[in-house]
Formats: structure tokens, C-alpha cells, sequence
């Protein structure tokens, strides 16, 4: 079972669309019983990092999160979904995120158009199982103001001011900047290959 992790917020409607239209199975789920059930995990991120980090430990799911993640369970984050990942983030400095990896997100200069918002290219790394068959410079769909800096797990950077993780792997858990349920056919190849794993 696929679950989306509905924390009451984010774009559930176009990834369940998305799910939807390439055949996927899936189920919302809100508490720590589903996902001790789920064979994959779906973070969808539209919103504020704190306010995310704050829905979590409401529910009392991140522990179980987190735990599941470890035990190698697929998880794909989605824009602020991937922000999570990290120690912490510039729009929430008081908020501890799930310091899955280390680091902190970034808010794009002072002098940068924000958000950045609309269509922009990827810088593929080779052997990008997310990105598989995927054009070495593809066109994606972006809406953000805060971004991840260049880490060791990125597959792919884009560059808006400056040149920022994209694209994250590391053994079971992805994690993508870019909306790939606003991306077009591309974006349902991307979603196809992370449920096909």
C-alpha cells in the first residue's frame, strides 16, 4: 500500500490525481497505525516548514515516520516534503525537522524574485533511479522560496540564483524540490518510477 501522508495541509488532491492516472494504489493516512501499514510513504509539501514540523508532532507521527524510513521503507518527499528531511530550515529556525540528513534550508537572497515559481531545467547526475530515462536536462515545475543546499545525495541540482539540490537519493528515501504532479507527462514518469521500485 502507498500511503499519503495527509497532515492537513500541502497538494493531496493533484498527487492523488497524479497516483490516480498512472494506476497506483494508494490511501491517506493521518496517524502511526498507517504507516506502520504502508509499503511506501508520500510527504507532499505546500506550506511552511514549521507549520509542517508542528502538524507531525501533533499527530505523534514522526517517530513512526522516521522509524519506518529506517527500517528502508520507499519515502518520497515533495518540495517542502524534502525540506523536511534536513536538521532545519531559515523559515522556521526554532523548528527542529527530522535530521535525517544534515544541514539547513536556505531561503533564496534577499534580491531574488520569491518564489520561484514556474518551469526551469535539471542537471542530471548519472544513475538517478528517479530520474531513469528521464532526458539529461529536463523541464520540471517549481514553487518555492527556501531551497536545499548542494548535498552529497543529490541526483540532479537546478540553478535560480543559485545552484541548489533538486533532486535527493539516498538508498530507500528520494526527495524532489520541483511538483512532479504539476510536471506533466514527465512528472508521471518521475512519480511511475519511484512506485515501480
Amino acid at each position: 500500500m502507498i500511503a499519503i501522508l495527509d497532515y492537513g495541509a500541502g497538494n493531496l488532491r493533484s498527487v492523488q490525481n497524479t497516483l490516480g492516472e498512472i494506476g497506483a494504489r494508494y490511501t491517506l493516512v493521518d496517524d502511526a497505525e498507517g504507516l506502520r501499514r504502508a509499503d511506501k510513504i508520500i510527504l507532499p509539501g505546500v506550506g511552511h516548514f514549521g507549520q509542517l514540523l508542528r502538524s507531525l508532532d501533533a499527530m505523534r507521527v514522526r517517530e513512526t515516520l522516521m522509524a519506518r524510513i529506517r527500517e528502508g521503507v520507499p519515502f518520497l518527499g515533495i518540495c517542502l516534503g524534502l525540506q523536511a528531511l534536513f536538521d532545519g530550515s531559515d523559515e522556521a529556525p526554532e523548528i527542529r525537522g527530522l535530521g535525517l540528513f544534515p544541514g539547513t534550508v536556505r531561503r533564496f537572497a534577499q534580491d531574488a524574485r520569491v518564489p520561484h515559481m514556474g518551469w526551469n531545467d535539471l542537471d542530471v547526475k548519472p544513475n538517478s533511479r528517479l530520474l531513469a530515462g528521464v532526458a539529461p536536462r529536463p523541464f520540471v515545475y517549481f514553487a518555492h522560496s527556501y531551497y536545499v543546499p548542494l548535498c552529497d545525495a543529490a541526483k540532479a541540482v537546478c540553478t535560480y540564483t543559485v545552484t541548489y539540490t533538486a533532486v535527493l537519493e539516498s538508498d530507500n528515501v528520494f526527495g524532489v524540490q520541483f511538483h512532479p504532479e504539476k510536471s506533466g507527462a514527465l512528472g508521471l514518469k518521475i512519480v511511475r518510477n519511484f512506485i515501480e521500485m
